[in-house]
């Protein structure tokens, strides 16, 4: 207990300068992030409430559903920059009121005038995380569903493994409705092939009601075939499917980061490891879910920079431009 007590003291020295500052960034990041979130959602919805209103019998509540859903990717998305803002502002108001020149007379180092700062993002940091786990990835998976069905209303619940993607093979776009995997054992409902010429016009649309992959070839059933330009249509109820699509591409397609928690997604790779599969991006996926949120506690170092130094002939200002910079670099190619 003492060894903590001796650690706090060293890291917050001054328990009232540390509640002081705290204060304000918590209170100027909440502002930010509300900001944020609401200019980016009404941008958004310029762009999305045609979409969702054309639907027929959609009302304000179908544009209510969807701020709902999608307030929590923004909000995901934002909390560092918004961080970024609230340690800059706070930082720079201290240096511009001489409050900062104070803490260091009373023997505070550089450090512990930002230590209060690097706490109250790591606890915000560890809020991303959890709600990320718990909102967003619910989030995720009901608003990718219900884009993918155009907004429909009364949709039947998701079905488990439900994941429409598209592949390309050669001159074949692969559309697929949903991917169960069973150790090497594959099976894809809703696949449907357009085949096109050379030149790029369909030639032919080919929809099987499921495939099935036992570990050497694929298989598909109930297919019905139509050939264009003249309408014409051919049904069988099985046969074999040649494809250059390696099986663990598919499997990868299975397996969507974005609408799986962290513990889920980490289960998954254990799996497909054992089973021989590469897992290379599946592994950033998972590592992004850590240090997306801990980015969050390098925007106090990121933002140091406006802290110290005159404030005067417009220095600060520059300094905080300089900050605010180096942060928005980091958060865009972290996404990159």
């Amino acid at each position: 207990m003492n060894m903590v007590r001796r650690a706090r003291r060293w890291i917050l020295p001054s328990k009232i300068l540390a509640t002081y500052v705290s204060k304000l960034v918590l209170t100027r990041f909440s502002a930010f992030l509300i900001g944020l979130v609401v200019v980016l959602q009404v941008l958004d919805l310029m762009g999305q409430s045609d979409n969702i209103l054309e639907v027929d019998g959609a009302t304000s509540e179908s544009i209510l559903r969807y701020v709902l859903l999608r307030a929590p990717q923004l909000i995901s998305q934002f909390a560092p920059f918004a961080a970024l803002l609230a340690v800059v502002t706070v930082l720079a108001t201290l240096n511009q009121h001489s409050e900062i020149v104070v803490m260091k007379s009373a023997g505070m180092s550089a450090f512990h005038v930002i230590a209060p700062a690097v706490v109250i993002t790591l606890l915000i940091s560890a809020g991303h995380f959890v709600f990320n786990e718990l909102v967003l990835m619910r989030t995720n998976a009901e608003l990718i569903y219900w884009k993918d069905n155009d907004y429909a209303l009364n949709l039947p619940e998701e079905p488990p493994n439900a994941s429409r993607s598209w592949v390309e093979d050669d001159r074949t776009v692969i559309q697929i409705g949903s991917i169960t995997r069973g150790g090497s054992r594959l099976l894809i409902d809703g696949l449907t092939l357009f085949d096109r010429t050379e030149r790029g016009t369909l030639s032919k649309i080919t929809h099987a009601e499921f495939a099935s992959y036992d570990g050497s070839s694929w298989k598909l059933y109930e297919i019905e075939e139509t050939t264009l330009p003249d309408l014409g249509k051919t049904r069988q109820d099985a046969a074999l499917w040649a494809t250059t699509i390696p099986p663990e591409r598919f499997i990868a397609l299975a397996v969507k980061p974005d609408r799986t928690n962290f513990w889920d997604l980490r289960s998954a790779i254990g799996d497909l490891k054992k089973e021989g599969f590469p897992t290379q991006l599946l592994e950033s996926a998972l590592m992004h879910k850590i240090s997306g949120p801990l980015s969050t506690v390098l925007m106090p170092l990121l933002a140091a920079v406006a802290a110290f130094g005159s404030s005067r002939g417009g220095q600060l200002f520059v300094r905080v431009v300089i900050g605010m910079a180096v942060g928005f670099a980091f958060i865009v190619t972290d996404n990159l």
